[in-house]
Parts: C-alpha cells; structure tokens; sequence
C-alpha cells in the first residue's frame, strides 16, 4: 500500500507563500509593500567541516536567516536536519515574524539549520557541530540582536554548547539563547511550553465546539518534545489517546493509551510497539481514526490533498510548523474540521522563550507555576484574538492569524519608517 501519510511535494516556501499571499490580498497590500515584507534581512549560509570519530571529514551547510527585526530582536530555533535546506529556512523564518507579532512578545522572526542527521552524530560530532556553527555566525547574534532556540534535532544542551561558544568570545551572555538547561539560567516550564500552548489552545477550541477536553479522544501524530508533552497534558486532563505515531510506526488502542508509560517507554531505549496493550497500525490509518482532536505535531506537510480525505475528528490543532497543505486544509474545511493553525497553536515556546530571555537580562527566576500561569494568559488571549479576527472577517483561523501578525509588523515597521 502507498504511505498516503508521506510528506506532500509541496515545500514549506510554498506552503507559507500561499497563506502571505491571500492575508496579504486580504488587508490590500499594494505589491512593493508585500515585497518588502516577505523579503529577509538578512541570509548567512557557512560551510561546517567536521572530523568525524573514524577520521573523516564531512562537510556539511549552515544557514541563519533573518527576516525581519521591526518589532525587535530576530527570534527563532535552530534545526539539525538532513533535508534543511535555504528555502525551508526562509519560510520557518518568516513564519516566525508573524507567529511573534501573533503572540505580542517583542521580538522579530528568524530561523537556523544544519542540513545533518542528528541521530548519526555521536555526542562528541553534535557538539562539534554545533560550537563549529555558532563559531560562524556570532556576528549576527546576541541578546539584543538575534536569540536561537531549539527546533528538530537539538534540544537543551544544544543549547548549552551554543551558548558557551558564544561566551568564549563574548563573556557569559546566558540571553544569547533560549531553551537552555535550567543549570544554566534555562526558564522551568519552558520544555513543556509548545505542547502546554498547544494544550490551552485547544481548549479554547473546545469550548466553542461544545467538546468537553477530559472526555476528549484524541490521536497523536508525532511524539517528540511537543507532542510528547501535548499528549501527557491532555491525559493528565483526563483525555482519552486512542493512537500516536513516531518515526518507527503508529499504535492505537479501543481504550486507552498511556501517554506517560510511552514517554517512559521511549526514554529508556524501548520502541513505540512496545507499549502494553497497544496495536500495531499503518500511518494511514492513524489519521482515519475516530477521535474528537487530531495533533499533527511531526513533519510539515503530512497532512495534504492525497489523505487529508480520511481524517475522522472535529478538530486538529496544527503542532508541527507547515503539517497541512493549502489542499489539505482546504479539504478539511469542506469536511467541517476546525483548524487550529501552526502560527497559533504551537506560539508557546516562543512565548517561553521570551520569559526565559526576560529573566537572564534581569539575573532572576520565575517559579515554574509563574511561568505556566503567563503562558495560559498569553496564549488565551491569542487565540481570542485571531477567533474575533476570524469570525469579524468571515475568514478561517489560519487566515486571520496570517492577517493580525503580518498587520501587526507593519505598524512597527511603518512608525520607525522602514516603510512609507
């Protein structure tokens, strides 16, 4: 059977230019505006060669893109991912303008990339890759310039490497970079922040779809940090999970899953089938399964015009940057599937992310309840705000959210004159 849960041929670039275009056609944008806009500041592409464990040197490419700093300093992850390439770059960084703006934290949009397989890295050539990169774009970094974050396939001491490099150059500068180990002036509750946005965004959903989230079903698509910590969330709620995939397959149950046990499961080295009283399913039919939520918080593009037609539940809460296709939506929508989009729903580490660098500029710590209380406001009040925008100009969630940040980075770039 043909895996209709690949990744579609429709690339990120593709999938945020789309969108750009119809808000940007939406708030009347004239055409050099909409230019400037779309267009980043800044692109820095450096060659990493690295020597290997075996005594190989393998080259690989870095990228830091930043694309526009009106309503403060470039903000956005760095990725280590064998298919990261300039334009998937271009696009996260964009996308992160407007998710910013979206979520009223003070910062810009950028985004950063290694085209490496992390998981063919030892712990010593991840390290080397990484000091090796920050090594070639220091100069465009900093706490009040650009602050890198985690993304796929780096993690906390990814960090932690990032920032040290930093600081043998610069001093100790803690706020270079966000989503640090909490040993190093990290924030707490910033590892849980994505999924527990994601989390409060659903519930706003659901209030509005009269479901009720403790008897929610629902199916995860991706169980990494986000969505390892959405599904934890949500069965702590009192949720039902009735399927969730990896990279190695997809498991359901008539029951339940136990969100928890297969986070346990997986962190000591066991398998996703190797979870008590899970069956064995295909990709495909995870997404065909009966729930009420539906959590596509893996790759970009899973969702699209060749299987978006089998998807069986009332909403999906994008986790994952670019899950659905503009086909892919569109067909959910003709099927009266609310779409809770990716520049909402997964704000909640950029969120985080600004707390954290509040408090190493300012050398305190805020209590993990402090911290999960301000990301709860934040992200409500951001959800009623593209939901008022949606319903006021009769447009998808999705739309609206593309209209309020690109909106919003207009006026600041309009009042300091970057545009007439």
């Amino acid at each position: 059977m043909t895996n209709v849960t690949r990744p579609a041929e429709v690339s990120n670039y593709e999938t945020v230019s789309h969108w750009f275009d119809l808000a940007s056609k939406r708030l009347g944008l004239e055409d050099d505006v909409a230019a400037v806009l779309r267009s980043p500041y800044r692109e820095v592409t450096v060659q990493l060669p690295i020597k290997r464990g075996d005594g190989r040197i393998d080259l690989f490419t870095g990228f830091r893109v930043q694309h526009n700093g009106a309503r403060g300093p470039y903000k956005g992850g760095i990725r280590f991912h064998p298919e990261v390439d300039l334009d998937d770059v271009r696009a996260l960084a964009e996308l992160m303008s407007w998710k910013t703006a979206l979520a009223g934290v003070p910062f810009g949009g950028a985004k950063g990339g290694v085209n490496v397989a992390p998981a063919e890295l030892t712990a010593a050539e991840h390290q080397q890759v990484a000091r090796a990169y920050m090594d070639k774009v220091e100069k465009v970094l900093g706490p009040t310039r650009d602050i890198p974050a985690p993304d796929a396939g780096t993690d906390a001491q990814t960090m932690a490497w990032l920032m040290d490099e930093y600081g043998k150059l610069h001093g100790h500068t803690p706020a270079v970079v966000t989503g640090k180990p909490i040993a190093l002036e990290g924030s707490y509750g910033r590892e849980a922040a994505t999924g527990r946005g994601l989390v409060h965004c659903f519930t706003e959903a659901a209030s509005g779809l009269g479901l009720d989230p403790a008897s929610t079903r629902f199916a995860m698509q991706g169980f990494g940090n986000v969505g390892s910590w959405a599904a934890r969330i949500l069965c702590d709620m009192g949720a039902t999970m009735v399927g969730v995939s990896d990279a190695s397959g997809a498991i359901q149950s008539d029951e339940r899953l136990d969100a928890r046990a297969l986070h346990d499961l997986l962190a000591q080295g066991g398998g996703l089938t190797d979870l008590a009283g899970a069956q064995r399913i295909s990709p495909e039919e995870l997404l065909a399964l009966d729930c009420d939520l539906f959590v596509p918080a893996a790759l970009a593009g899973t969702i699209h015009r060749d299987n978006a037609g089998l998807m069986n539940c009332r909403v999906v809460v994008e986790g994952a940057n670019s899950p659905t296709t503009p086909e892919g939506d569109a067909i959910l929508r003709d099927k009266g599937v609310m779409i809770v989009p990716d520049l909402l729903a997964n704000a909640g580490g950029v969120v985080v992310s600004y707390f954290e660098w509040v408090q190493n500029l300012q050398h305190f710590r805020w209590e993990e309840a402090e911290v999960n209380q301000k990301l709860e406001r934040v992200m409500r009040r951001a959800y009623g705000e593209v939901s008022a925008r949606a319903q006021a100009d009769g447009e998808s969630l999705r739309v609206a959210a593309f209209a309020l940040g690109i909106e919003r980075v207009l006026d600041a770039a309009r009042i300091r004159g970057y545009i007439g």
